[in-house]
């Protein structure tokens, strides 16, 4: 199953960061806009595979 997720990016200073708008805690930030997709593509799968190991222990 593939899901959509909302993904927002800012600019600050020389910095980026990036967030999931549905995922509370999906955030990151990166030197580049490129570095901070792979951040954020990477904090999110780690949210959610957190999240289905912790469903199934209940």
């Amino acid at each position: 199953m593939i899901k959509k997720f909302t993904a927002v990016y800012k600019k600050c200073g020389k910095w980026y960061t990036g967030w999931i708008a549905e995922v509370p805690g999906a955030n990151t930030q990166g030197k580049t806009l490129q570095e901070t997709k792979e951040n954020l593509k990477e904090a999110l799968m780690l949210i959610l595979e957190t999240n289905k190991t912790l469903a199934k222990e209940l």
